[in-house]
Formats: C-alpha cells, structure tokens, sequence
C-alpha cells in the first residue's frame, strides 16, 4: 500500500517514494494473454499476511501491485523483486506466468473484468476501453501539502518525456511490430484526460480543473483524471504516470530515483520562486510523442528547448538537472550507473526487438521475457 513521508535519513531530509506497477499474466508455454486475475488475486489474498499488496486492473489479463513508501532505494529494489517474484507464484498456481510488457507482443482479445466500474467503462468508452490492455508504472512521491504538489508538477512537466524514452517496452501490437518504441503511450493517450496539461500556479486551479473536468459528466470520479503526473486523490503525494512499466527490475529503481530527484529538484526551484518553463501542452505532447516514437533509439525533444536532440545527450540533460537531490539523497552512483547501464543494452522495446530478431519468435520472445521479470 502506497503512503506517505518526508524523512530524516542519513542524507538529511528524504521523500518516500512508491511504485505500482502493471503486469500481464500470460499462458506459460504459449506466451498469449491469460483472463486470469480472479484467480491468481484470490490466491494472493489467502497467502498474504495483512493487506494484499495485489489488485485487479481494467483487464482480466493483467495484475498490479504497489509496493509500501520507502526512503532507501535499496529497499524500494528489494520490495519491487519480492512482488515481481510473489505475482509470479501466485499466477503459476493457476499455469500462468507473468510478464512485465507494457502490452502483449501476441495478438489477444481483452476481457474487462466484472466490477462495477470497469463495466461503467466498457459502457461508456466502447472500443477505448476494450484496447487498454497496456502496463504502466507509476511511481508516488511524497509532499508537504498540495500548493508545493502542484509546484513540482508544474515545473516537472518538460522532462517527464524524458522518462516515457527511458522506460519504453512496447514495440509490438496485435502480433505486428507498431513501428513504436512504447506504443501504450500512443493508445493510452485515447482517453479524453490523458496527456501533458498546461501550468496550474496553485493547488486551487488545479482542483478547480479536476472539477471542471468531472462537472462534464464525461468521467466517473477523479481516478479517471490521466494526466502525465497528478495529485494522488488518495494519498499525499505526486504521481507520475508516464513512464511503459519496465522490463528489468532494475530500470523501476532507476525510473523511482529519477522521479524522486525530479520532484525534489522542482520543489526546491519552486520554494526559490523559479518560474517553470512556458512550454504549452501542445509542445509537450510533441516531446512526448517523440519519445513514444524512438525511445533512446533517435532524437527526443530537449526539455529546456523543445528541439530535437540525440537521447543521451537529453538523458545527461535530465541527470544533470536532478544531479544535486540526486546526491543529496545518496542515489547519484548508483543512478550515473543505471544509466550506462541502460543506455548500453537499451530499453525493454529494444531487448524484444532484438529477441525476436535472435528467435524468429514472439512466443519465444515472451518466453524470455518472463525471467527477465524476475530480475
């Protein structure tokens, strides 16, 4: 269960941050998605020892979990490897496995679950809906109140496409390669509130906005609100929504850190009275698009110029802007690591390109995938 936090460590004052993250249940020999939630979440039920960190999402054929707020990185690693592992002997006591792809490289036809809400959406969102079958993470840090929340969210906005290149693990859909490096970032952006917003200036505008939006009656509740980063509506922190879930367990350590040092950084710039950079929505959803595209694979749109640029030099744009609450946390090594660690091998969209390519397979490439899940 995510919450909240703003602790004193070793490094000083530390916001907590929380992961959820989105998986696919998959057939275990044959790679296909699996409408297997019920089941696999009523046995993550009768193991668990308190509160489930498991539940249900849009699709029958995926599973999310959340881990708990922490301060370490290195424990928010081992809490994210636990979950990872649990789902997968939850969802192999029914003959299914689970994969972190932010969609299926098979084809498949999603089954909506049963609840309430989930039928409201169907209803409501016809074919929208239907197509959602896509895994994301988000990560939750914690602030002090809502005006400083949204004064991070407002001076976050030009790099979260930064992020969305980082994390890109979507190449293939329906069983076609989409030419995309995260195409859940394309049909994802098909609900009416997802996306870039413009600035708020305070917490007032922003829930004036949320309410504006719901007052159209075209969303149920404020869980429907999909910006690119948010006010959580349950707990006190920001929650950023961009980024494909990762493949490698490895790359949502890296992805929190980035995001903590991110929040952090705009924090203080806001606390200082730095103004946050003008770009409209329109020009983010670019950048955004960009990264979608290409992931680390060709240019992204600079952050502070909106201009294309080649991805590492945007990714030591993005290191260098969160560098100093990066080492003020005690995360810098290990980030300035990850990073070349990444920007070596490439993001989870390359790995399966590449393993399909080695294969000839995407049951194959699925397959492969599963133990790459686990870390």
């Amino acid at each position: 269960m995510l919450g909240e936090g703003i602790c004193e460590r070793r490094y000083g004052v530390v916001r907590t941050v929380g992961v959820e993250e989105e998986l696919l249940l998959v057939d275990a020999e044959k790679g296909e998605p699996q409408a297997l939630s019920t089941a696999v979440l009523a046995r993550a039920d009768c193991r668990a020892r308190g509160d489930s960190a498991f539940e249900s999402e849009l699709h029958r054929q995926q599973l999310e979990f959340a881990t708990t707020p922490q301060a370490s990185m290195h424990d928010l690693t081992e809490e994210i490897l636990r979950c990872r592992a649990e789902a997968a002997e939850h969802a192999a006591d029914s003959g299914a496995a689970v994969v972190a792809l932010a969609t299926s490289p098979l084809p498949v036809s999603p089954s909506i679950g049963r609840g309430e809400r989930y039928q409201w959406l169907e209803r409501r969102f016809g074919l929208t809906a239907q197509e959602q079958l896509t895994c994301g993470c988000h990560v939750h840090v914690a602030v002090a109140s809502d005006d400083e929340g949204i004064g991070v969210l407002d001076r976050a906005r030009p790099w979260l496409s930064v992020l969305l290149a980082l994390s890109a693990n979507s190449p293939f859909w329906q069983g076609r390669d989409s030419s995309y490096s995260s195409y859940r970032s394309r049909v994802w952006d098909r609900w009416p509130s997802a996306g870039p917003v413009e600035t708020f200036g305070t917490a007032e505008r922003y829930h004036a906005h949320v309410r504006e939006l719901l007052d159209t009656g075209v969303l149920r509740d404020k869980g429907m609100v999909y910006f690119d980063a948010r006010l959580s509506h349950h707990y006190p922190t920001v929650e950023i929504r961009v980024a494909d879930v990762c493949l490698d367990p490895a790359d949502t350590a890296l992805l929190a850190s980035l995001v903590r040092g991110l929040v952090e950084t705009a924090a203080r710039q806001w606390r200082a009275g730095e103004p946050p950079a003008r770009f409209g929505a329109g020009l983010l959803r670019m950048a955004a698009w960009q990264a979608g595209r290409w992931g680390l694979e060709d240019g992204l749109l600079h952050p502070r110029t909106m201009r294309p640029r080649p991805a590492p030099e945007v990714v030591d744009a993005l290191l260098e802007h969160v560098r100093e609450a990066l080492d003020a946390h005690g995360d810098l090594d290990r980030v300035e690591e990850a990073l070349r660690s990444l920007l070596a091998r490439g993001t989870g969209a390359r790995t399966q390109r590449e393993l399909l390519r080695r294969t000839g397979s995407l049951r194959t490439t699925v397959h492969e995938c599963v133990g790459i899940t686990r870390g």
